[in-house]
């Protein structure tokens, strides 16, 4: 693969933690213009170069960062145009509820002991008092007035933890037209209730909502598994992926009139990873409960699995310990040895992966994906039909932080390829520059990054997007 060098162009700095980058025409507009949500929950547009505030939702989002030293998942999880949006005004938001703070499942981070049962089949329950949180997604409409105004509550999700709640967790799928919602397991480590392979678990799923289907029914409920929906709500779901740890969107990209979807599914341990894959199966939420309560075995060899927690991307999920006799090696014990072995063959393979170690020059330590997105444009050729993705921090010793860009190339047939690192000009001096975020505006044809000087959530106004040219 081809070394590729981009320059990073600044488009405005100063901000908040940006975790959304994408671009959209406003009614009765005639240009694209830019659109910046940041963690805490401000959403940004920037026309011609000037930048003004489509949304302000920062009342209705919890504290973030209190309890966990600054460091935080939650928040403004996702913003999604209505494929419309230009004619009916409509858009939709995923975050985190401001006051719906809960009692923790567990005290401390999870790690299973493959040698102690009682750590292997753990169950979430009192559900209704053990949660961390719960997340919302909703529609809202741009009035003609210019204001943005909540239409319906979609979904009400109860979450275990502060962690894993999706990260860019709403796009419109130009296959089906249907919004999609990339949930994450969870959250702690390790999946500890495996509900990312659980297919009445709303958690560790990829989901499709039919938004044209009048589902209101005023507040709807608090939940975490499919048959407590309501059926309105049900009817207007299908699952189209399990076993997710924590995704990063989703990217499509046209192939010879089909669609290709990429998915970045954030590691645990030892390696990220980027799945590819063109045909699904979706499974409507109504058979799902319908299988659960007639007591029948749900099919589900045809449903597109990512492996998790049985497999962290292209390894079995292991539980690393350092080596005394040897500070280089750690023993690697697996895991979740029976749900390794069950999803081993049903598993979709990852795209292309890389390591949280790797001694090899031209490739990089990771530690988290942060981005994925496909790349159609003609303004960086060395990178055209290929897909871009974003580490947090690459492991480098002595030195300030610095996040990485690199690239993948798909095959006809989507089998595993390798990826290269893309050499950025851009210094960021001596301070930190965690890439945060990776967008691209409607045609995939220009690509944005966003940075942050901090890992920290309640380190303000350290932010930067870049375009990538």
């Amino acid at each position: 693969m081809k070394k590729v060098k981009v320059r990073l162009q600044p488009i405005v700095s100063g901000i908040n933690m940006p975790t959304i980058i994408k671009t959209t025409i406003f009614p009765g507009d005639s240009i694209e213009s830019i659109i910046i949500a940041t963690q805490v929950g401000e959403i940004f547009y920037i026309r011609q170069g000037v930048i003004g505030t489509f949304a302000d939702i920062r009342q209705y989002i919890l504290k973030l960062g209190g309890s966990s030293g600054g460091y935080d998942e939650r928040g403004l999880l996702g913003l999604a145009f209505h494929p419309q949006f230009h004619y009916n005004g409509l858009f939709y938001l995923h975050y985190s509820v401001a006051g719906s703070q809960g009692p923790t499942a567990f005290s401390e981070s999870f790690k299973p002991n493959p040698c102690d049962a009682s750590t292997i089949n753990l169950k979430w329950i009192n559900r209704e008092k053990q949660y961390d949180h719960i997340d919302t997604v909703e529609e809202w409409i741009l009035l003609p007035n210019g204001q943005p105004q909540k239409r319906r509550t979609l979904l009400l999700l109860r979450r275990p933890f502060l962690n894993h709640n999706g990260i860019n967790s709403l796009n419109f799928s130009p296959e089906s037209g249907k919004l999609v919602l990339t949930t994450g397991d969870g959250g702690s480590a390790y999946d500890p209730f495996n509900l990312s392979q659980n297919m009445m678990e709303i958690a560790g799923k990829i989901i499709e909502i039919d938004v044209s289907l009048n589902t209101f029914t005023g507040t709807p409920p608090v939940v975490t598994r499919f048959n407590e929906l309501p059926v309105p709500t049900q009817e207007s779901l299908t699952v189209i992926a399990k076993g997710v740890r924590n995704i990063t969107g989703i990217s499509y990209q046209r192939f010879n009139n089909r669609y290709v979807k990429y998915a970045g599914n954030v590691g645990q341990d030892l390696v990220e990873s980027v799945f590819s894959f063109v045909h699904y199966i979706p499974m409507p939420v109504t058979q799902i409960v319908r299988a659960s309560t007639m007591g029948s075995e749900l099919i589900q060899e045809e449903l597109t699995n990512f492996g998790w927690r049985g497999w962290e991307g292209v390894l079995p999920t292991c539980v690393p310990r350092d080596c005394p006799a040897n500070a280089r090696l750690k023993e690697k014990t697996i895991a979740y040895y029976d749900e390794t072995l069950s999803t081993s063959v049903q598993r979709l393979q990852p795209l292309t992966s890389y390591y949280h170690e790797d001694p090899r020059p031209d490739k990089f330590g990771g530690t988290a994906l942060t981005g994925v997105q496909a790349y159609s444009g003609i303004g960086i050729p060395d990178l055209m039909g290929s897909v871009v993705f974003t580490d947090l921090a690459q492991k480098k010793a002595n030195s300030p932080v610095r996040g990485v860009l690199a690239y993948t190339q798909v095959k006809a047939d989507c089998t595993p390829n390798d990826y290269s690192v893309i050499e950025t000009d851009h210094h960021f001096g001596s301070q930190a520059a965690y890439y945060v975020s990776l967008g691209a505006n409607r045609n995939q044809t220009r690509l944005y990054l966003g940075v942050y000087n901090s890992i920290k959530v309640t380190d303000f106004n350290q932010g930067s997007v870049f375009e990538i040219v």
